[in-house]
């Protein structure tokens, strides 16, 4: 199970503009109600991800391939992608949880100057309890359209 809560960023904050960058490929095979298909091609690796579900809880299942089974997979995915480049930082948390992990993404392409953050919990009580940082904007987690699957079919979403 996937718990997370995603953030719309202004910008990439100036704190985070020196760490590592990871640039990614995700393009979606299958889309079928709140169920998808997806591979994502960075130089980790290339990984098949299928996630089931809307919202902060979905269930996610990833299976790790060889470089050319993502490269051959990513063919099916024309009309359906995105391209970002993430960097991660970990947020101090209460004495009595551990430390966060923040994804900020910064998309290019098409969705050039769209950043978000995504920020995963243990458990869905952790993620009630967040209470973001100053830097994080507007709360994405239900708005269907900053999905990276509507992003990826339906391109930016209209304010």
């Amino acid at each position: 199970m996937e718990i997370e809560r995603k953030f719309l960023l202004s910008d990439v904050p100036p704190t985070m503009r020196l760490a590592r960058r990871e640039p990614i490929r995700q393009g979606y095979i299958a889309l079928d109600g709140d169920t998808e298909v997806r591979i994502r091609i960075s130089p980790k690796g290339s990984v098949l991800t299928i996630k089931a579900g809307r919202g902060g809880a979905r269930l996610e299942e990833e299976i790790r391939l060889e470089a050319q089974q993502g490269e051959a997979l990513w063919e099916l995915t024309d009309g359906r992608r995105v391209q970002k480049t993430r960097r991660r930082v970990r947020l101090a948390s209460p004495v009595d949880r551990p430390e966060l992990l923040v994804e900020v993404d910064e998309y290019s392409g098409p969705l050039d100057g769209l950043v978000v953050a995504e920020v995963e919990f243990p458990d869905e009580e952790a993620a009630r309890a967040f209470q973001p940082p100053a830097w994080f904007g507007r709360e994405l987690t239900d708005d269907w359209r900053y999905a990276n699957r509507s992003l990826a079919s339906d391109g930016m979403p209209e304010e």
